[in-house]
């Protein structure tokens, strides 16, 4: 049984330690869904749906209930003459009661607002859309870190492999020279030479390790969860011909939420047309000819359309408009300057990437030659010809071009997908 469990074990570790490497796309995805500012999206949706719907219900009846009581310190009479005729046929002229009271109900329902709530509406709207807009701005920058983080961790893995080949090859070279050295070829500082070479080499590698553990664990906070490897980019050939950065998005929402707000000006500029019920239980009523005989309180309704025009929003029109031209001329100006250092920034990248090719070709035949010069001091070691000074010089050569070829090649794809994430292609 425990045979089969390790057989089980065995063939799935491979696929353990596959589940937990991760590719940069990868980690650019997760870090902006486990990023707190994601939770803006939500939020600005259901901020914005709240604000529609409350400005949709101008067209459901507005109803407003009143209440008064009113004393006056003069009311409507009728005249002498009439007074005392009425008088004398038999009639109470009681007249009109200086305090007066009413409770009632007014309902306004409106029919054509110029195209008002449906402006509001349209406003609303975008103003969601630029607080979307900017936080997938805001969020897009998340990437540029991640870059930063996960080639600094390929670069460490670079240095830290190189650093294992150095000390294999200084443990070799150290076995051959206390072989020679009990052969009485070599001398015991020969020896020590190179061991405080490998020990050196051995304090490095615990430097890297403890370098690349920082970089592992700010990766891990970036996209929630823990791993073990990174997978190697392929290089990648980015077009430069187009930019689909999300700051552009935001600038073209900014300038459709104005050319919204100008058209609001618009519709307020517009009349209004309402039909409005009234009605109330008080005293004196509608016909105050009668209350002037009776006081007693009644009920009183009225229905009507109503047509209003308010012109006083002339007075701040010019102003506005100023006000959304210059609005829309700081936005302009704000997407001509991004997309100058932009483009500044991608000729430099662009150069920095056949820089680096050009590097990566050079490398590749310095380290030839100096495996070559290094192989070829190790034979003359070994025949007396030069002392271990002279090879360790060769062996930190050597090491130094690869460590060369290997940052030049990390630099040189970091430069690329820097490039991608400058036009977002």
């Amino acid at each position: 049984m425990r045979q089969i469990t390790a057989f089980f074990i065995l063939m799935l570790s491979p696929i353990l330690v596959q589940a937990q490497t991760v590719t940069l796309d990868e980690c650019q995805q997760l870090a902006q869904e486990n990023y707190p500012l994601i939770k803006q999206y939500d939020l600005i949706r259901q901020t914005t749906d709240y604000t529609v719907s409350n400005i949709s219900k101008g067209w459901l009846p507005q109803v407003s209930a009143m209440a008064q009581a009113t004393y006056q310190s003069d009311v409507m009479t009728l005249p002498d003459p009439l007074q005392t005729m009425l008088g004398q046929q038999g009639f109470d002229v009681k007249g009109l009661r200086k305090d007066q009271y009413r409770i009632g109900i007014d309902l306004n329902q409106t029919i054509y607002d110029g195209g008002l709530i449906s402006g509001q509406k349209n406003v609303a709207h975008l103003e969601g859309e630029v607080q979307t807009a900017q936080t997938t701005t805001d969020l897009y920058t998340i990437r540029q870190r991640v870059n930063d983080i996960y080639f600094g961790i390929l670069l460490l893995d670079e240095k830290i492999q190189l650093n294992k080949d150095l000390q294999t090859l200084l443990q070799s070279n150290l076995d051959k020279l206390n072989s020679m050295l009990s052969n009485g070829i070599a001398m015991q500082s020969d020896v020590n030479v190179v061991r405080a070479e490998k020990l050196k080499a051995e304090q490095q590698a615990t430097e890297l390790a403890s370098s690349k553990k920082s970089l592992m664990d700010m990766l891990a906070v970036f996209i929630g969860k823990e791993i073990t490897e990174l997978a190697m980019p392929q290089d990648v050939i980015v077009p430069t011909q187009s930019n689909n950065r999300p700051e552009l998005h935001l600038f073209d929402t900014q300038i459709e939420l104005a050319n919204a707000q100008e058209s609001l000006l618009n519709a307020r500029l517009l009349p209004k047309l309402s039909v409005f019920a009234q009605g109330y239980y008080g005293y004196p009523g509608y016909d105050q000819f009668d209350a002037m005989f009776n006081r007693d309180w009644k009920l009183n309704g009225m229905i009507g359309v109503r047509l209003s025009w308010n012109i006083g929003a002339l007075y701040t029109r010019k102003n506005d408009r100023s006000k959304l031209n210059t609005r829309r001329g700081l936005v302009e100006s704000a997407r001509e300057t991004f997309l100058f250092n932009n483009h500044l920034l991608e000729i430099q990248q662009t150069d920095g990437i056949a820089k680096y090719r050009q590097m990566i070709t050079d490398d590749h035949e310095i380290v030839a030659l100096r495996s070559d010069v290094r192989q070829s001091a190790e034979s003359r070691l070994e025949h007396g010809i030069i002392d271990t000074n002279n090879l360790l010089q060769e062996i930190t050569r050597e090491n130094q071009s690869r460590i060369d070829l290997s940052t030049h090649t990390i630099l040189m794809l970091k430069e690329s997908y820097d490039l991608k994430y400058t036009t977002n292609n």
